[in-house]
């Protein structure tokens, strides 16, 4: 029995409730079962703890047991809230309330303002940024873009954990917390930040919270009223509840305990917003008759994969991984894990992007193949190795898949076809459901072929190819079915945010990669100061950093590379270190017991894996400052020295660009970024080797438009030939 990976989108509706109880582990089963009183289910990495408490709830209300309007299920993203209420539904237990804390916690707070306030519920602030920002200038304290950030976040934090403003100097000094300005001018600001909102009628998030805890308090005809009507609750991820959270729940449990929480201490990596895993390691103290489920067994990751995540977390010190979870492997070996030593960054992301290559021309999807790094800033690089090497990829974190304007586009067309059914041109040669909508999305940029490149034209493409699969999908699960069917298919996924999903390699934050998983991860950067990152001072920040990368290593399913570089930029000083995590878990960093025995993983270095050539460093051409910053190293000098920049040229290659684009059926950055443009138009290069020592410019691009390019900056109009000499 196994908790199955690669499901089908569309299966069965079990026929009764003991057939939602089929395909489950004896764990899974026993949670399933267990639908009265407290229960804590500690489920590891990959052990099918979704699938679980979806049995559970949807057993529940299939045996009469539960009413589906009196469960609330809780999570912390929207999507994971979209997917438990899309899995509920193919349960054949629609009906059930699946949302985050804010969105259940928003929605009571509409509802029963009226009553408990008076008047309509004040505007929600959807972004804070600019009114701390107003707050921090009515108090006269400077603050740059980074430190406007950082007290932002240092706001939000203190009204998580029911931090006062006045109150904050101390809190911080209690919890030992590294502020990013001095408290006393942070508990100034936010103590202004919180009148600016009185006097605007605005609220923000964190509020939703407070204001619904003060309502539930205050007024007990409210909170019963609530309790009324939620008799059971289900918290997932509850190692990542606030205290702010937590006291909402409670008050929405009042004196009951039918409460069934699932989490991982171990995968506890929010703690910068207020999260706590003490909810979690505290339940059975303060339910002492709960039932307690462990769920170890692994079904998504390799037997290689999991033994480098037991490998590092048996390396762990502190509370959490006292309670560590040993996970236990139920798919077949695979091949151990790769680690790689690169000589720089941009050299680790190009070797990154070639072996991404080489899976795809395996095999592998692109959909299914992540890179994961410990801060945003790290994507840039990635971002270009990817383009360069032509392989599409797409960012965590952008628009939500139905919000897309293709996607709606496409939506309204499919229903305006459904609606014309026979009388619709578009579909007389279409003999099924696939072929009609295949026929619908032409019109609006689907092929049957995708365009080559990535960006803007091939993000479209991928959207209306996963429309495609989706329908394909569906078709095979439900002979029959009609274009219809699939708009109100459609529509139902789009309430439920249950995205199909798109094909590009994925970058994220290892933070943002929480929940999700691929065949293929390549974790980067793993070098001192990064990973942990700088300024992880404490033995509690240390390990976080730890659980971090554990959940990063718990993402791959088969295939898993990590990697670091000696140096930030090419000719560097070779003063990095690997992280001190991987020591005993790599080959050749020395033993730790018998954590690196077995299937460790392989090894190498610099020339192999990067084949890039030494070069020194690089050094601005104006006032010879070394340099670092991509867009810097493109130009060759820093951003706010002189340029000497060619304008007409410039205008000459951007006019070419634009036709290779349309030519290729790519966005422009495909062919050259800007800055790569303006670094040719500055040094004008005369001859092959001169154009490709521009950053940008490398082998690939060069072969394809360096005749072009040599000819616009000899005066030509192209098609010179290239000399490299």
């Amino acid at each position: 029995m196994t908790a199955a990976t690669h499901s089908t989108l569309f299966p069965q509706v079990p026929e009764t409730a003991d057939a939602v109880l089929d395909g489950l582990d004896p764990e899974q089963r026993e949670v399933a079962l267990a639908l009265t009183g407290p229960v804590c289910v500690l489920a590891g990495a990959g052990t099918g703890k979704t699938r679980a408490i979806t049995h559970r709830i949807a057993y529940g209300v299939r045996s009469g047991r539960l009413q589906p309007a009196s469960v609330l299920a809780v999570t912390f993203t929207n999507r994971a809230a979209g997917e438990m209420r899309g899995r509920l539904r193919q349960l054949g237990a629609g009906g059930v309330q699946a949302r985050t804390f804010h969105s259940a916690a928003l929605r009571q707070l509409q509802f029963f303002w009226p009553k408990a306030v008076g008047g309509d519920l004040p505007r929600l602030l959807e972004r804070k940024i600019q009114l701390v920002a107003d707050a921090a200038a009515r108090c006269r304290i400077r603050l740059d873009r980074n430190e406007l950030r950082d007290v932002t976040g240092e706001i939000e934090w203190a009204k998580v954990t029911q931090t006062v403003p006045a109150d904050y100097p101390a809190i911080v000094a209690k919890a030992h917390r590294d502020a990013p300005r001095d408290p006393a001018e942070i508990s100034q600001i936010y103590a202004m930040y919180e009148q600016l909102k009185r006097d605007r009628s605005v609220i923000d998030f964190e509020d939703v919270l407070l204001l619904t805890v003060g309502i539930l308090q205050d007024r007990h005809d409210i909170a019963d009223q609530i309790r009324s009507q939620y008799q059971h609750f289900v918290v997932d991820e509850y190692q990542d509840v606030s205290p702010l959270q937590q006291r909402l729940l409670d008050l929405w449990l009042g004196d009951r305990d039918n409460l069934c929480v699932v989490g991982d201490a171990s995968q506890t990596i929010y703690s910068f917003t207020g999260a706590t895993p003490d909810h979690l390691l505290n339940f059975r103290t303060r339910h002492p008759g709960a039932t307690v489920v462990k769920l170890v067994r692994d079904y998504r990751s390799t037997p290689q994969v999991v033994h480098l995540a037991n490998g590092l977390l048996s390396q762990a010190r502190g509370r959490a991984a006292e309670h560590r979870l040993e996970l236990i492997s139920q798919r077949d070996p695979g091949p151990d894990p790769v680690y790689t030593e690169y000589a720089d960054e941009p050299t680790e992301a190009e070797g990154t992007a070639r072996r991404i290559r080489d899976l795809i021309a395996a095999g592998v999807p692109a959909g299914e193949i992540a890179i994961l790094y410990r801060i945003n800033a790290q994507s840039e690089v990635y971002e270009q190795a990817l383009a360069d090497a032509g392989v599409p990829y797409q960012l965590r974190g952008a628009e939500r898949f139905f919000e897309r304007q293709e996607v709606r586009e496409a939506g309204i067309a499919l229903r305006g076809a459904a609606r014309a059914g026979g009388n619709d041109s578009l579909l007389d040669d279409a003999e099924d459901l696939p072929a009609q909508v295949r026929a619908v999305l032409s019109t609006k940029g689907w092929t049957s072929q995708p365009p080559s490149g990535s960006g803007a034209v091939r993000d479209r493409w991928e959207s209306l190819a996963a429309l495609v699969r989706l329908a394909e999908d569906f078709a095979r699960a439900r002979p029959g079915a009609t274009l219809s069917d699939l708009v109100a298919e459609l529509d139902e996924r789009a309430a439920a945010q249950h995205a199909p999903t798109v094909q590009g390699v994925t970058l994220a934050s290892l933070h943002s990669a929480k929940g999700l998983e691929w065949d293929a991860v390549f974790l980067v950067g793993l070098t001192e100061g990064m990973m942990p990152i700088t300024y992880a001072k404490t033995d509690e920040q240390v390990e976080e950093e730890r659980r971090l990368l554990y959940v990063g290593v718990t993402r791959a399913r088969l295939h898993l590379t990590l990697s670091w570089a000696l140096s930030r930029s090419p000719g560097g000083r070779a003063s990095r270190r690997p992280s001190r995590f991987l020591k005993g878990l790599r080959p050749g960093s020395g033993s730790l017991g018998t954590i690196a025995s077995g299937g460790s993983g392989s090894f190498e270095r610099g020339a192999a894996a990067g084949r890039r050539k030494p070069r020194g460093p690089v050094l601005c051409r104006v006032c010879g400052a070394t340099l670092t910053e991509a867009g810097a190293m493109k130009l060759m000098r820093c951003e706010d020295c002189p340029s000497d920049m060619d304008e007409a040229l410039y205008e000459r290659l951007r006019d070419w660009r634009a036709d290779q684009a349309r030519e290729l059926g790519q966005p422009a950055y495909c062919v050259f970024t800007d800055k790569t443009l303006m670094a040719i138009a500055e040094r004008v290069p005369g001859t092959g080797g001169e154009l490709s020592s521009i950053s940008g410019v490398g082998a690939r691009k060069l072969d394809r438009f360096g005749a072009d390019v040599l000819a616009i900056c000899a005066g030509e109009d192209g098609g010179a030939g290239l000399d490299d000499s």
